[in-house]
């Protein structure tokens, strides 16, 4: 068996990882391009290079993403597959986290659900149009800066206690039993007058996460789960996982942030061969 390649051709960045004739991960990478198919070739290319690959010792190509319709040929001449976006989130997410059944969160430009379980049966159970993109759209708008890394700096040195409405700030009773004082009741509803521009950067990764956070929680009570895994670029934010750990104290729920996490569609793309693999034996 040769080495098998998983690419998640997104529309701004493609991602691409690859596993060994041992079932070893080979490095992953990310290439930034517009251009789908520009990205598909610039990824395939440094990554190839980078781990110095052999095109002849590469087996098989699967590809995922909105992008990957642009390749239909295929790459260099190399057996090429494609996977629906749903089923590398599952794969992907169940491995990474390690579990056996899980509610899978890929949060990219917008946000896709899953219901994943080890049997191969995935589930897409919906999702939200708040995602990255929701984020970078409204800072360029509110703060004119667009890029994530700018993002997160400015987020870095925010209060969002000057952003948005507490539970706190309208009511002095417990509204029901065990909710937090703390919970959100509306994002952005106590601007401050003198909120500065890393207030309004946190307020926006706030309500990124919380809106993605809350869906994710319902999709998991509907299953009578508490495993949530999340994926994809945005999630491996620091500001995520500060909302996430106050989500999961709040609902009793298991956010998990996996390592790898911005490489989990493309690692399950990739896993769908040996899935089929498998399906085929039985």
């Amino acid at each position: 068996m040769g080495i098998i390649i998983g690419i998640d051709v997104g529309g701004s960045t493609t991602k691409i990882v690859g596993f060994d004739e041992n079932k070893n991960i080979i490095h992953p990478l990310i290439v930034k391009a517009n251009d789908p198919v520009a990205s598909s070739y610039g990824a395939f290319g440094k990554f190839t290079a980078e781990n110095n690959i052999l095109i002849e010792k590469i087996e098989k190509i699967l590809m995922t993403g909105v992008g990957s319709s642009f390749t239909e040929q295929g790459l260099f001449g190399i057996p090429t597959e494609h996977v629906t976006e749903f089923t590398a989130v599952g794969l992907g997410g169940l491995y990474l986290s390690k579990l056996d059944e899980a509610i899978i969160v890929s949060m990219g430009t917008g946000t896709a659900i899953v219901h994943a379980k080890k049997d191969g049966n995935i589930e897409y159970m919906g999702g939200t149009g708040v995602g990255g993109g929701t984020l970078v759209g409204l800072s360029k708008q509110m703060l004119g800066v667009s890029h994530v890394s700018h993002i997160v700096e400015l987020a870095n040195e925010g209060n969002v206690e000057n952003i948005d409405l507490r539970i706190s700030d309208i009511t002095k009773k417990d509204i029901l039993p065990g909710l937090s004082a703390n919970l959100t009741a509306a994002n952005f509803g106590k601007v401050s007058e003198v909120a500065t521009r890393g207030d309004i950067a946190l307020g926006l990764c706030n309500l990124v996460f919380e809106s993605v956070g809350m869906l994710a929680i319902f999709a998991a009570r509907s299953k009578g789960l508490r495993d949530i895994v999340l994926i994809g670029n945005v999630a491996q934010l620091p500001q995520a996982k500060v909302t996430f750990d106050i989500l999961n104290k709040m609902f009793g729920m298991n956010f998990i942030l996996p390592e790898k996490g911005e490489f989990g569609t493309a690692i399950g793309t990739a896993l769908k061969h040996y899935e089929d693999l498998k399906a085929d034996r039985s």
